[in-house]
């Protein structure tokens, strides 16, 4: 198995960076996921990764050989593309067989290859068909096994799952989860799902305007943001923000916020701070609507203004002044009624706090 590793890949478009100085380290037969909103530079990268789009600055490995100079077909990566790219005049067994014959293999050893692909793929009936014969899912499977094929050291998986419906982009996020564990191929997939990304990254890197903003893994960079953007970014719904004036007194801290006092014991102030002012973020699912005044953590009085069915949750937005919050950890017998006056609640421990001036995360004192 072979690593991969990009450092300081930039990518200029005129007076534009689609990449700036952008650094990733993918360790052999880890799945790594890129993560981010469109236009962010996501498939700038794989493309020049693959060798389709040539970098203005930076170096790509992989494995120990860097690969710059290299023509894609000497790269020896394997890119499954969102639209499939299958060849429509051919069978499968000739469209999986394809890259194998432009490298002059021999014909029984193609054989070999391509019927026992189609057997990890559960795909070995559908090898006398053409595309236009095949579902979504199965054209899906087809280029995988096109890019399986060949035994790459690398696979680049851009958007792969975006043409397909809901439930069987959920069924296909198992499937090539499972199939990439099983093989083994260090694999960088990139998407702007961000429940993609959670559900199958062993590593997450998150992207905005050709930056990496943090990498880390999904629970690390759902728990521990590395600044608002991907706070914002990571999760669904998103989590809430508060832009707060710092007021500390002998008896604690307090946060104003458009009129609304929260007050922070000092034992939970665990942040350093450098200026008057901060942005508080809190979760969705880690509000809830009180029903007794026995909680401890912050208090707030609002008025319920939006409610929405999620299946099996609702989210349920409250008024607080002239700023909202939004909940979805809801008693389902509670009734979320329009102008219904209610009263919030959040724990100080799930409280996070970042930088009114940059957006990033505050740090925890040290003793």
């Amino acid at each position: 198995m072979t690593s991969l590793r990009i450092e300081g890949l930039t990518k200029r478009y005129g007076n534009m960076n689609a990449l700036d100085e952008f650094s990733l380290k993918v360790d052999s037969g880890q799945f790594m996921v890129l993560l981010g909103p469109s236009g962010c530079g996501k498939t700038t990268a794989v493309r020049c990764i693959a060798g389709l789009v040539n970098p203005t600055s930076g170096q790509i490995y992989i494995g120990d050989q860097m690969v710059n100079h290299l023509p894609p077909k000497d790269r020896d990566v394997a890119m499954v593309f969102q639209n499939y790219a299958l060849y429509p005049h051919m069978i499968v067994y000739n469209n999986i067989a394809f890259p194998l014959k432009m490298r002059k293999v021999a014909k029984n050893k193609i054989d070999d290859k391509v019927r026992n692909v189609a057997n990890l793929l559960e795909i070995e009936n559908l090898l006398d068909r053409k595309p236009k014969e095949l579902s979504g899912g199965q054209m899906q499977r087809v280029a995988l096994g096109r890019a399986l094929v060949r035994e790459p050291k690398v696979f680049l998986m851009d958007e792969p799952l975006s043409n397909l419906d809901a439930k069987l982009r959920t069924y296909m996020r198992a499937e090539i989860k499972k199939l990439q564990k099983k093989v083994g191929i260090t694999t960088l997939y990139i998407t702007h799902d961000q429940i993609e990304a959670m559900s199958m990254a062993d590593q997450v890197a998150i992207m905005k305007s050709g930056l990496i903003q943090q990498i880390g893994t999904p629970g690390e960079v759902y728990q521990e943001p590395a600044n608002t953007f991907v706070a914002d970014f990571v999760g669904s719904p998103s989590m809430n923000f508060l832009k707060c004036n710092i007021i500390e007194k002998n008896s604690g801290i307090t946060l104003e916020s458009n009129n609304i006092h929260l007050q922070i014991p000092q034992t939970s102030w665990t942040f350093e701070h450098s200026s008057d002012n901060l942005i508080l973020g809190i979760r969705p699912r880690d509000v809830t609507i009180l029903k007794n005044d026995d909680f401890i953590g912050i208090k707030i009085k609002g008025k319920i203004s939006f409610t929405e069915l999620l299946g099996d949750d609702s989210l349920v937005e409250v008024d607080i002044g002239v700023d909202s919050i939004r909940v979805t950890n809801i008693d389902p017998d509670f009734d979320p009624s329009i102008e219904k006056e209610v009263m919030i609640g959040f724990p100080y421990s799930k409280i996070h706090y970042f930088a009114a001036e940059t957006g990033k995360r505050l740090m925890h004192k040290t003793n």
